[in-house]
């Protein structure tokens, strides 16, 4: 019976060893909202997220989605290594004219499996901003 005991004993403590060398994925983003601040309508509306792999495993990135149409994400394509960097390429669609609020979230085999990301800003339409500016310094003027 002390055998066993004993047996069980090492046993877990060598799960235990083998659990702590686990090597894992880990994501960090140099930043996790982006603001595209007031843009006009139609200009580029692609921008960057930047990330590393500060983990000891490579990182596979499974999925990137939005919470709209409006917003296309492109993640890449192969694992990236330990101390290896890579980008999420965000494409917002500036033909509309409103307020960007939008969420993208991120998948992968990392510490944290799913991160959120933001973007955010203003799309105006200069010709409709001219006309309102014109209306009001006109009332101002009377």
């Amino acid at each position: 019976m002390k055998k066993l005991v004993i047996m069980l004993c090492v046993a877990f403590l060598s799960v235990g060893a083998f659990a702590q060398d686990k090597k894992v994925a880990k994501i960090e983003f140099k930043t996790d909202v982006i603001d595209y601040g007031t843009i006009e309508k139609g200009s580029n509306g692609v921008r960057v997220f930047e990330f590393t792999n500060t983990g000891d495993a490579p990182l596979i990135i499974s999925n990137v989605k939005s919470t709209c149409g409006c917003t296309v994400p492109k993640k890449p394509d192969g694992p990236i290594l330990p101390g290896e960097s890579g980008e999420i390429e965000v494409k917002y669609d500036t033909n509309r004219v409103n307020p960007i609020r939008k969420t993208i979230t991120v998948t992968s085999n990392a510490e944290t499996p799913t991160v959120a990301l933001k973007i955010k800003g203003l799309v105006i339409d200069p010709s409709k901003t001219n006309v309102l500016e014109k209306k009001n310094k006109s009332v101002m003027e009377q």
